[in-house]
C-alpha cells in the first residue's frame, strides 16, 4: 500500500478548509446559492467518478437515484408535517444505504452488458425512472409536483446549512474514492478498466467489485438528491429525474480528469457558476446547454484526458527536459591512434 504524502495531506486540508470557510466569508445569499449547486455537482461528479472513472463503465442512470433520494425526503417530510428543521440531514446515511441496496439488483442486470451497450441500458433505465415518476402518483404526485416542509432556518443564512450538508457528503465521497484507490477494490477496478477479460482470467471477482462500486456511487447520489429536494422545497418529475443532471456530472468528470481525486471538483468549479449565472437571466437561461456542448468539444479535441492529467503530463515533460538540460555532459574518452608497423 502506498504511503500518504505530506503534500497530499496538506492539499486536502487546504481545499476542505477553504470550502468550509466559503459561506462564512462570502455571505451574500445569491453567492452561497451558486456555491450550493456547485457543491452539489461536485459531490455528484465524485460519486460518478467512483464507477465511471475507476472501472471505465459509463453509467448514465445516476439521475434516477438522484430522484429516488429527492422523493424519499419529500415523502418522509411532507408539507403537512410542519417545518422539519435539521432532521432530514440526520437520516441521509439511512437514505443512502437504502438506495445502495435498491441499486444492487439493477446493477446485476445492467452489468450483463459492457461498453456502449452498458451506457444504452443505463440511460434507458433513467428514462424508465422518469416515466415512473410521472405515473406513480401515490409516491410522486405526478406532474402536479410534490411539496416538502419548509425548513426552519434563518432567512439571512438560509443557504448555509444546505451548503455544509453537501460539503459533508462531498468530503465523504472523496474519502471513499481515496480509500478505494488504495485498497484491493481499486486495483480490481483499474484492472477492469484496462482489460476485464484478462482480470477475470486471473481469478479477479469483477462482478462483486462492480456491484459494490455501483451501489456506493448511487447511494451517495441519492443522499445529494435528498438535500437538493429539501433545499428547493418543491419538486417535479422532469427536474428530479433529469437527464441533464447526469450529463452535467459526467462532463465535469471528463473536464477535470477522469479517475483523479480532485478532477470532479475542478470541473464543477469551472462549469456550475457559469451555468447558474446564465440561468439567472431569462434570455440566457438555456444557454448553458451550448456551454456544455462547447466544453464537450473542447475536452474531446484538446483535453481528452482532462485538465489535471494534462497538466501533470506537461509538468512531467518540463521536468524531464530540465533534467536533460542540467545534467553534466558525458565524459569523453580520448582516442588513441595506433599505427601498424610493417
Amino acid at each position: 500500500m502506498r504511503t500518504v504524502s505530506r503534500s497530499g495531506v496538506a492539499l486536502t486540508v487546504v481545499i476542505v478548509a477553504g470550502l468550509a470557510a466559503f459561506p462564512f466569508v462570502f455571505q451574500a445569499n445569491w453567492v452561497v446559492n451558486i456555491a450550493v449547486f456547485t457543491m452539489m455537482y461536485a459531490g455528484l461528479a465524485t460519486a460518478w467518478n467512483l464507477l465511471g472513472g475507476y472501472s471505465g463503465y459509463i453509467s448514465l442512470c445516476n439521475a434516477a437515484f438522484f430522484g429516488v433520494g429527492a422523493y424519499a425526503i419529500a415523502n418522509l417530510f411532507p408539507t403537512s408535517g410542519g417545518p422539519p428543521g435539521s432532521t432530514p440531514f440526520l437520516i441521509l446515511p439511512l437514505l443512502g444505504l437504502g438506495a445502495a441496496i435498491l441499486s444492487i439488483p439493477i446493477g446485476w442486470v445492467a452489468f450483463r452488458t459492457r461498453g456502449v451497450t452498458f451506457a444504452i441500458v443505463t440511460i434507458s433505465l433513467l428514462f424508465v425512472a422518469q416515466t415512473l415518476a410521472f405515473l406513480m402518483r401515490s409516491f410522486t404526485r405526478g406532474s402536479q409536483g410534490m411539496g416538502i416542509g419548509v425548513p426552519r432556518f434563518s432567512v439571512a443564512t438560509y443557504e448555509r446549512p444546505f451548503y455544509l450538508a453537501l460539503l459533508a457528503i462531498f468530503v465523504f465521497a472523496v474519502s471513499v474514492c481515496w480509500y478505494v484507490r488504495r485498497a484491493k477494490l481499486g486495483l480490481t477496478l483499474f484492472a477492469i478498466r484496462d482489460d476485464e477479460d484478462r482480470a477475470r482470467g486471473l481469478g479477479v471477482d469483477t462482478e462483486i467489485a462492480k456491484l459494490v462500486t455501483f451501489a456506493m456511487s448511487l447511494g451517495i447520489t441519492a443522499m445529494i438528491g435528498g438535500v437538493w429536494a429539501y433545499y428547493i422545497t418543491y419538486i417535479y418529475p422532469q427536474f428530479a429525474v433529469d437527464p441533464l443532471i447526469t450529463i452535467g456530472m459526467v462532463l465535469m468528470v471528463f473536464l477535470g480528469g477522469k479517475g483523479t481525486l480532485w478532477g470532479p471538483l475542478l470541473g464543477a468549479l469551472l462549469l456550475v457558476p457559469a451555468q447558474r449565472l446564465l440561468a439567472q437571466n431569462a434570455s440566457t437561461a438555456r444557454w448553458y446547454l451550448i456551454l456544455y456542448s462547447g466544453v464537450f468539444l473542447l475536452v474531446i479535441l484538446l483535453l481528452p484526458r482532462g485538465i489535471i492529467p494534462s497538466v501533470q503530463d506537461l509538468i512531467a515533460r518540463l521536468r524531464s527536459k530540465s533534467d536533460r538540460d542540467t545534467s553534466p555532459p558525458a565524459a569523453t574518452v580520448p582516442t588513441v591512434r595506433t599505427e601498424v608497423v610493417p
